[in-house]
């Protein structure tokens, strides 16, 4: 009698990710759109699956959809890249409804009937015994259709009656997609080129990914409490960035975006990482005055509209924690790097002049007439200043 083995899970691929930047064309690039969610990487054998964060938590558990995938192979060995998203009422993905289900490991039905989770796989890592990153993006692209999952509407529905499993189209056209990702409402889009091959763990220039929104990681410092309605509770958080350097910046406060469920969990992550002191250095006096701080180690997103010259974030508003986030392991606190002065321009009679200065990634206009200095505008700003004046910027020249 012969023994039948039982094909063993694949070894999980740490995942590709993206630079940030305009969207590139050209034959050599094909458009996909960007999803609001979290990233898995899940592997498939048998009856077996297994899903992890881009952190390399196992996060199975937390998403029982992904048990359709076995019947939905078909007895392949396969491990897939993709996000899982929960959609609002028009069909969009939403960040902040999936914040319901990435804290809890084991959900109710209840919960999943409220909060149901979709996986958008866009890409295939390895099956039936051989890894497939060498390949290039169009052939790996091709083998993944191969595998028959559904598209928009085929197959692999939940109780719910939809479908837990979406392999989501590629397009051709860059401003098309552009155009379709803005009106329905997306994140952005990601632009991959034909010709690449998945490079596990790195960031590369292969992948593009620009998202139509202003949005960062940031590490939770401390908060402030609560007035009025939210009197007893957070009223805001202090937040870092890290620069280039993997050194932690001061970036503000966020005070808005938050739902009552969320401050409730972040009274509850955050309670045992109390501290003494900011875990930073000059941090402002009037954002210490009244802080708890914490020990640096929840990160977050946060959605914001620019940078101010000295790196606080303008207008900003609360995402969502992200747990598939773990600091980088050369993360400090620094002081803040000095601004240079990158370009100058004038009027021809050097009435007025603009000058654009940088630091730590964070650029910013200055507008200089006699004794006047107008600083921290952003180049639309700057823009509109002028023209109250009647400068207009194509009058402008070079300048010393």
């Amino acid at each position: 009698m012969t023994d039948l083995a039982v094909p063993r899970l694949p070894a999980p691929v740490p995942p590709m990710l993206a630079s940030s930047g305009e969207v590139p064309g050209g034959s050599q690039w094909r458009y996909e759109y960007k999803w609001d969610g979290v990233r898995a990487i899940t592997a498939v054998a048998g009856a077996s699956v297994q899903a992890r964060s881009r952190n390399d938590r196992d996060i199975t558990r937390t998403y029982p959809e992904l048990d359709a995938l076995p019947t939905l192979v078909e007895g392949r060995v396969v491990v897939l890249d993709g996000e899982l998203v929960a959609l609002d009422a028009g069909g969009r993905p939403e960040f902040a409804r999936l914040q319901d289900r990435m804290h809890v490991e084991r959900p109710s039905a209840a919960l999943l009937a409220a909060v149901s989770v979709r996986y958008y796989v866009f890409d295939l890592l390895y099956l039936d015994g051989e890894s497939t990153v060498h390949l290039p993006y169009e052939r790996r692209r091709s083998l993944l259709e191969g595998l028959g999952l559904p598209g928009l509407v085929q197959k692999g529905a939940n109780e719910a009656g939809t479908y837990a499993v979406h392999v989501p189209r590629y397009f051709e056209n860059r401003d098309r997609t552009i155009a379709a990702a803005h009106a329905f409402g997306l994140e952005g889009v990601m632009a991959k080129r034909l010709g690449s091959t998945y490079q596990p763990g790195r960031r590369s220039p292969d992948w593009v990914k620009h998202p139509f929104v202003n949005t960062t990681e940031v590490v939770i410092i401390g908060y402030r409490p609560g007035q009025g309605r939210r009197a007893g509770t957070i009223g805001s958080l202090l937040i870092a960035t890290f620069d280039t350097g993997a050194t932690l910046r001061f970036a503000g406060g966020v005070g808005t975006g938050f739902r009552q469920i969320d401050l409730y969990h972040l009274e509850q992550m955050l309670a045992p990482l109390h501290r003494m002191t900011p875990p930073i250095p000059d941090v402002p006096r009037q954002y210490g005055r009244d802080a708890t701080w914490v020990e640096p180690v929840v990160i977050g997103d946060v959605a914001y509209r620019n940078r101010t010259p000295d790196g606080l974030l303008r207008h900003p508003s609360w995402r969502g924690v992200r747990p598939d986030r773990e600091l980088p392991t050369s993360a400090r606190p620094g002081e803040p790097g000095q601004p240079h002065l990158a370009g100058s321009m004038a009027t021809p009679d050097g009435a007025w002049r603009i000058e654009i200065w940088r630091r730590d990634g964070t650029e910013w206009c200055r507008i200089i007439h006699g004794n006047t200095v107008i600083d921290g505008l952003d180049m639309a700003a700057a823009q509109h200043t002028l023209a109250a004046v009647g400068v207009d910027l194509a009058d402008l020249i070079a300048a010393a």
